[in-house]
C-alpha cells in the first residue's frame, strides 16, 4: 500500500453509515480519505445534502467506477443498501482493493438463505466463503492483513451476539430457549423517507415490525449455532422507538445451572478482557442507549431471576457506530495491525 497513510474510499457516502465513516475517519491518524462516492449525486459537493460537512469535505462526490477507485485507494468501505454490494464488490476485489462491506450481502454463508430473507440474488458462493464476518470481539482473530473482504455485522446482531455469546459459549444458557426483544432508533432505517419513519407516525409512538421475518434473524442464528455446536433458532422481535440513534437488545434465556448476576459479570469480564469497546456493568446496574451515544461502545448488564431460572441480558449500542461505521473502522484497524481503538477513542455524547 502506497504512502504513509492508508488511502480509503467510501461508497455510499450520502447515507448515514457513510457520513458516520467520514466523521470518524477524518480524525484517524493512519488514514486519508481520497474519495467519497455516491452513484446518485456524483459531481456534487457532499455538503449539498449534509451542510454540516461544509468546508470539512470539499472534494466533489465521485461516481462508482471500480478502476477509478482502485487508482486512488487501497481500501474501500461499501456502505450501500443490500443487493447493491453483491453486484459491486466483485469488481472492487478484481481491481485489487480490500473491501469492508457494511451491507448484509456477505454475512450469510448460505446463498439460498440470503435469497430467502433478503429477497435479492445472492453473491457467488466463493465470495460468501471468502468473506470474514467481522464481529470484532468474537472473530477478530480471523481478520488479518491478507483479508480481502470483510463483512461488517448488522446492528441488531452486533448488540445481540455480544450479549449472548459468552454465556452460550460457557454452556450457561439453554440455546433453544433464547428470546430477543430489540428496539432501535429511526436512523437504522436509513435516510430514505417512508411512512414508517415519518415524524407524525413515529413521534410519541412505539412500533413493532417484521415479526419473525427480520433479515437479521439468520445472521444471529448462524453465529449462535457456530458457538453452540448445534442448530439454534431464536424468537427475535424488533421495535422502532422515537429516537434517532441507539439499539437496546433485551435477551431472555433459561439458565442451565445456579448462576448469580455476580457470576455472569465475572464471566463476561473475563471473556472480554482487553477488548476496550465492551463494558460490563456491575450486578444490579443496567445500561441505557444514551450512555453509548455517538461511540463505539457496547455496554452489557444482567438480571437473574431465581424464581424462573432465567437470565435477562441487556445490551446497548449506537446503531450507526458500533452497529455500522465504528465497527467497520475497528475491522480496518485489526486488518492493518493497528490498535483496534485507533481513531475511535471518542467518549459517548451526553446528555
Amino acid at each position: 500500500m502506497s504512502g504513509d497513510k492508508v488511502k480509503v474510499a467510501i461508497v455510499g457516502s450520502t447515507g448515514y453509515g457513510g457520513v458516520e465513516l467520514i466523521r470518524f475517519l477524518l480524525g484517524h491518524p493512519e488514514v486519508e480519505i481520497v474519495s467519497v462516492i455516491s452513484a446518485s449525486s456524483a459531481g456534487s459537493p457532499i455538503s449539498d445534502g449534509f451542510p454540516h460537512l461544509t468546508d470539512i469535505v470539499v472534494q466533489p462526490l465521485d461516481g462508482v467506477d471500480a478502476e477509478q477507485i482502485a487508482a486512488k485507494a487501497d481500501v474501500v468501505f461499501t456502505a450501500t443498501p443490500s443487493g447493491v454490494s453483491a453486484k459491486l464488490v466483485p469488481d472492487l476485489l478484481q481491481a485489487g482493493l480490500k473491501v469492508i462491506d457494511l451491507s448484509g450481502d456477505f454475512r450469510l454463508k448460505d446463498g439460498a438463505v440470503y435469497e430467502e430473507w433478503y429477497k435479492h440474488e445472492a453473491p457467488e458462493d466463493n465470495l460468501l466463503k471468502q468473506a470474514v464476518y467481522g464481529l470484532c470481539e468474537i472473530n477478530g482473530d480471523e481478520v488479518t492483513r491478507s483479508s480481502g473482504l470483510i463483512s461488517n455485522p448488522g446492528c441488531y446482531p452486533t448488540a445481540t451476539l455480544l450479549g449472548l455469546i459468552p454465556a452460550l459459549s460457557a454452556g450457561w444458557i439453554d440455546p433453544q430457549s433464547i428470546i430477543i426483544d430489540a428496539k432501535s432508533g429511526v436512523s437504522g432505517a436509513g435516510r430514505g423517507t417512508s411512512l414508517m419513519t415519518h415524524y407524525g407516525e413515529i413521534n410519541e409512538n412505539l412500533k413493532v415490525y417484521k415479526i419473525n421475518k427480520h433479515q437479521h434473524i439468520p445472521e444471529i442464528e448462524q453465529s449462535l449455532s457456530a458457538v453452540a455446536g448445534e442448530q439454534v433458532t431464536v424468537t427475535f422481535t424488533t421495535h422502532l422507538v422515537p429516537m434517532t440513534r441507539g439499539i437496546m437488545s433485551t435477551m431472555y434465556a433459561s439458565l442451565k445451572g445456579e448462576y448469580t448476576e455476580a457470576d455472569l459479570v465475572e464471566l463476561y469480564q473475563q471473556y472480554y478482557e482487553g477488548r476496550k469497546f465492551v463494558r460490563v456493568r456491575e450486578a444490579g446496574k443496567w445500561p441505557a442507549t444514551k450512555e453509548v451515544l455517538g461511540s463505539n461502545y457496547c455496554d452489557i448488564g444482567f438480571a437473574v431471576d431465581p424464581r424462573t431460572k432465567r437470565v435477562t441480558i441487556v445490551s446497548v449500542i449506537d446503531n450507526v457506530v458500533k452497529g455500522a461505521a465504528g465497527q467497520a473502522i475497528q475491522n480496518l484497524n485489526i486488518m492493518m495491525g493497528w490498535d483496534e481503538t485507533t481513531g475511535l477513542n471518542l467518549s459517548p455524547v451526553y446528555p
